[in-house]
């Protein structure tokens, strides 16, 4: 089983078993993500003991700890696992960074045990953050120290959040409408006033949520940011034209997200749709889908002739399904941001999706570096709503900036907490923990084992390039037992804004061979703290990713000697460079290589070449055999007889 499972808030482990609200006193958790630096001094008289359900996600394993996200993120990457805030850990991999962090982790039997025993001697409880215990008459004051988590019984399903993805032209945006006007609630299809970027449809008496971006680099770009708001996926194809450049880059940013996708064949009403060929391709790109030998679904539909909708519909719960999406409504509310902009009148205007928990109208919210209180909140239909729950498209206003898509959101308990975490967000510096790591860091990663995989993003000039170097490093990574290298995508062109954020978002390294990076993408890099390798020659590339993939943090060097030449005339001592006239007794003698002079068997001068000529004529190089004309760089006292060696360094 997998150490961590992407998933949003899908947690069972997720905050929020106290009153809803999280005022001071309540006994309720603070607000999410950020309001470790505003707890209460009550959890700092907790022991460094605690209990940790079967699964808990990131954050709330921050809050859990009193720990910032970003150092629980760098305790998990020194143990080779790479998460978001929005991962959910099992428990081995919890307990793994808790003990790291100093925390002793007791199971619930043994804290049961423990609230036993005090309760027949009378003594307090000593108070741990923990899940919630079985029922026990404990004093009142050490309630208030104990972290509740959500049990299963708080968890009720919510509705899936499906995004579309594909080529140009294959009808993404068409499937969209065509959902929209067949499939919202009954009475509601001639009710919608606006287009918020988000909206739900109904199937069998179920809600879906799709989240309408401008396809996949919409998509990763906001998982940059943390921001894991899918439970699926749709790439849609067109029957006719078949799998595309932008289908398969699509399938790639699915797959590195680790979000399950469909296949929607669209335009089959058409008389040139061959969706064999389809398969055929996808097949071709290591996409099998079911009845290919693969399980991956297929569904044929036709958004023009509304052919096939509720074939996809009852696909995409039957997917999700497996998946079981839940939350607890009861938690404070906490999700992402879809997009956001500025409306003359009414200021900074958010479309959210909330992910966990329950928002209102009142409550004041946490995005990034900015917040404000929710003043009004709409669906997408333009009604005002008082409150949203999980899986829930709103549009909201009351905050103080623009937030950026894929921002995570966090209801806090009051305004005095909000200014807090954002004064300690907007004075802490980035913590190295949280940039993305750079080939050289890398590679020092793995030589500690404290990174197993290497990701890489490949650009090329032509597609031969592309195909060749894919294969070799292919056999790269399979060479080196104990690590993996994995190529997320590969394409023709320079690299893109696109790239970079699949970069951060899965913490890869750009490989750009024979392609120029514009000055605007270079610049973006930086400010993600993505690294592009550029190469020339293909064995500079192979070399260096197979170092990184060795874990060799310096590489070992060699020296070798190239040739000896044999002082015959000093022509010029002194100061400055020395000119000495010499026959070349065997090797080859370069132009700009590290010297020395050897004197009845004795080193007496160490340094450089730095001039070398043929009678007259300046050249790069001289050969055994021959006389040359050397420029000693600072070589105070040259004889006649004395041996020039030539040396230098290579790789071993």
């Amino acid at each position: 089983m997998s150490r961590f499972r992407g998933g949003g808030s899908r947690g069972r482990g997720r905050p929020g078993g106290g009153a809803r609200g999280g005022r001071p006193g309540s006994g309720s958790r603070p607000g999410g993500p950020g309001s470790y630096g505003s707890r209460e001094s009550n959890l700092a008289l907790a022991s460094k003991v605690v209990t940790l359900p079967p699964s808990i996600s990131v954050v709330d394993l921050a809050t859990t700890l009193n720990t910032p996200p970003a150092q629980i993120i760098k305790a998990l990457l020194q143990k080779g696992i790479s998460s978001t805030i929005n991962n959910l850990l099992e428990h081995d991999a919890s307990q793994a960074i808790a003990e790291a962090l100093g925390f002793t982790v007791i199971t619930a039997e043994e804290r049961a045990a423990q609230v036993a025993e005090a309760e027949a001697t009378g003594t307090p409880v000593t108070p741990i953050r923990s899940m919630p215990v079985p029922p026990v008459t404990a004093p009142a004051p050490v309630a208030e120290h104990v972290d509740h988590f959500g049990s299963d019984g708080e968890l009720v399903t919510r509705p899936p959040v499906v995004t579309i993805m594909g080529h140009v032209d294959h009808g993404k945006t068409s499937l969209l409408d065509a959902l929209r006007e067949a499939h919202v609630a009954e009475g509601e299809a001639g009710g919608i006033t606006q287009h918020i970027g988000a909206y739900q449809v109904e199937q069998q008496g179920r809600k879906i949520t799709f989240i309408d971006t401008p396809g996949h680099a919409a998509f990763t770009a906001m998982r940059a940011r943390g921001a894991q708001v899918t439970d699926l996926a749709i790439i849609v194809v067109a029957a006719d034209d078949g799998v595309m450049p932008q289908t398969v880059e699509s399938i790639q940013h699915a797959r590195a997200a680790q979000v399950p996708f469909i296949i929607a064949i669209n335009k089959i009403d058409r008389a040139n749709a061959r969706p064999e060929r389809v398969k055929q391709q996808l097949a071709d790109h290591g996409v099998l889908v079911t009845g290919w030998g693969g399980e991956v679904e297929t569904v044929e539909v036709s958004a023009l002739q509304k052919l096939g909708l509720d074939d996809l519909l009852e696909m995409i719960l039957l997917v999700t399904d497996i998946a079981e999406p839940t939350a607890d409504p009861e938690a404070s509310g906490s999700g992402s941001i879809i997009e956001a902009r500025v409306d003359r009148s009414r200021g900074p205007v958010a479309t959210i999706l909330v992910q966990n928990g329950t928002l209102r109208v009142g409550d004041w919210v946490c995005v990034d570096k900015t917040g404000g209180r929710i003043r009004a909140m709409a669906d997408f239909r333009g009604e005002r709503l008082r409150e949203a729950g999980p899986s829930t498209p709103v549009e909201i206003t009351g905050l103080e900036e623009v937030p950026a898509a894929g921002d995570r959101f966090t209801v806090m308990p009051d305004e005095h907490a909000l200014r807090v975490v954002l004064k300690e967000r907007k004075d802490r510096e980035i913590d190295p923990g949280t940039r993305r790591l750079s080939l050289d860091e890398i590679l020092a990663g793995i030589s500690l084992g404290e990174v197993k995989e290497l990701n890489v993003i490949l650009k090329a000039d032509v597609q031969g390039s592309v195909e060749a170097i894919r294969g070799a490093l292919e056999k790269v990574g399979g060479s080196v037992t104990g690590t993996t290298l994995r190529v997320l995508y590969d394409a023709v062109g320079a690299p893109t804004d696109t790239d970079i954020n699949l970069a951060v978002a899965s913490r890869a390294v750009i490989v750009a061979f024979n392609v120029r990076t514009t000055s605007n993408v270079k610049t973006f890099a930086e400010s993600q703290g993505v690294e592009i390798r550029e190469y020339q020659i293909i064995y500079n590339l192979l070399d260096d990713l197979e170092t990184a993939l060795r874990g060799l943090v310096e590489p070992t060097f060699r020296e070798v000697v190239f040739g000896h030449a044999e002082v015959r005339a000093v022509f010029r001592a002194g100061k400055g460079e020395a000119i000495v006239g010499a026959f070349v007794r065997d090797g080859l003698i370069r132009r700009g290589t590290a010297a020395r002079v050897i004197r009845g068997g004795e080193v007496v001068y160490n340094g450089r070449i730095g001039s070398l000529r043929r009678f007259k004529d300046d050249v790069r190089e001289v050969a055994g055999g021959y006389e040359c004309g050397l420029g000693l760089e600072n070589c105070p006292d040259p004889r006649v007889g004395d041996v020039v060696e030539i040396f230098g360094r290579e790789r071993v």
